[in-house]
């Protein structure tokens, strides 16, 4: 055998062998970096190619990225230990600032937790509770007047059953109820639009049905410049028991003037539509479709809404058309590296907003992760915990408060969030 044929077998043994890595590997994948006031990894080129052999399992619960297997790097540690993972550095690096930090603030209940609004008169952080148990009213508010933070229930008047998307426009807080039940302390309420005046604690009902159907969840919603609010509505309170009734529309999303009290559908496309989000210059509006994670709809199936893998699990960008009525050109802008970008079950439901600068912030699973307005992933916030919604407050809003399942955290960074109050 000659040299050269004893040369390309040797090799082919290394490679066999797992000794020898794919050319256009760059190690280490991971590295510390950025301002030491935080823990920010930064990753080498998206990781997009790992060394040989990697792998990342499948769950019904979902592995996150940092616990994927990468024996022959062990930088790859470093990953699942972030508070900040930097995908594109220099974009993220300014974001963060000069000291960002992350802290833990509040142990809270496995209950899901929703709906923040941060009310700047007040200067407090409303936040909503769902299940479990079915059937609970008092909400949170986290008192930002006093350092530290304190947090306490809060019952508005009348009382809201599970208010799961929440936004602050014209003075008052909108919520999307998600629940509906012919009895909860001692009223009878459907999944709809409410506001509450955080003033004067009371609360108004905007909008209970669809031309006598129930909605399903009302799930997440937004208001525009005119006053018009989109909202999503999922099958989600219906497989988590919030509401005693099955579904009776298809889920959808739409459109609601509470001038003329009209109703209008702009998108029956998505199987499980859930956060929805405009743009700062109100030409684009996404939604997320968090399919992946579904139950059955019949009046007699089991509670429960079991992950699936390879659903849907992505979000999509509109264009905002019609004078500003409907939505047109969907396109995907983002597939979720881990978990659903929004939903809501035991385990998920974080929502998504866009920052000031146009960047869209999507909860998923054990984190948040922040794109670019194209849907290019440039860092992402780790957690402890399930990420369900979360929202910008301060004088400058760049301070970002997180919740979910047991936890509510904070960030501080150079990351500005939209002013609803100016909308």
């Amino acid at each position: 055998m000659s040299i050269t044929s004893l040369l390309t077998l040797a090799a082919f043994g290394r490679l066999v062998l797992g000794q020898s890595q794919p050319p256009g590997v760059s190690l280490p994948v991971a590295k510390t970096c950025g301002p030491t006031t935080a823990n920010i990894v930064c990753i080498d080129r998206y990781g997009s190619v790992l060394p040989y052999h990697f792998f990342r399992e499948s769950s019904v619960n979902e592995t996150s990225f940092g616990q994927t297997s990468v024996p022959n790097d062990t930088s790859f540690g470093l990953v699942g230990e972030a508070d900040f993972l930097v995908f594109d550095e220099k974009r993220a690096l300014r974001a963060l600032g000069s000291a960002p930090t992350y802290d833990f603030i509040f142990n809270v209940s496995a209950a899901v937790h929703e709906a923040p609004v941060w009310v700047p008169t007040l200067n407090k952080l409303f936040i909503s509770q769902l299940a479990p148990p079915p059937g609970y009213l008092p909400q949170l508010v986290v008192d930002l007047n006093q350092d530290p933070p304190t947090l306490s229930e809060y019952l508005s008047d009348p009382p809201v059953y599970a208010p799961n998307g929440g936004t602050f426009y014209n003075g008052l807080i909108y919520w999307g109820a998600s629940g509906g039940n012919n009895s909860i302390g001692g009223t009878e309420q459907r999944s709809g639009i409410r506001t509450l005046d955080p003033l004067t604690n009371k609360t108004v009902t905007l909008l209970n049905n669809y031309y006598g159907y129930y909605f399903n969840t009302v799930d997440d919603l937004a208001v525009d410049s005119a006053g018009a609010v989109w909202f999503t509505d999922p099958n989600y309170s219906w497989y988590n028991r919030l509401t005693d009734t099955a579904p009776q529309l298809k889920p959808a999303s739409y459109r609601f003037d509470p001038k003329t009290g009209a109703v209008t559908m702009i998108d029956d496309s998505i199987a499980q539509p859930n956060g929805i989000a405009l743009s700062p210059n109100g030409a684009h509006l996404y939604i997320s479709d968090t399919g992946a994670v579904a139950g059955l709809n019949q009046q007699d199936s089991p509670p429960g809404s079991p992950f699936n893998q390879t659903g849907p699990r992505a979000i999509y960008k509109f264009d905002i058309v019609d004078r500003g009525t409907h939505i047109a050109n969907k396109r995907p802008v983002w597939y979720a590296q881990d978990w659903v970008p929004d939903g809501l079950k035991d385990r998920l439901d974080p929502v998504f907003l866009t920052a000031a600068n146009g960047w869209v912030l999507t909860g998923a699973g054990k984190g948040v992760d922040v794109l670019d307005e194209y849907g290019v992933l440039i860092m992402r916030v780790q957690t402890s915990y399930v990420v369900q919604n979360f929202a910008w407050v301060g004088n400058e809003l760049t301070e970002f408060w997180m919740m979910g399942n047991n936890g509510i955290s904070r960030v501080r960074w150079a990351l500005q969030g939209q002013d609803l109050a100016a909308i």
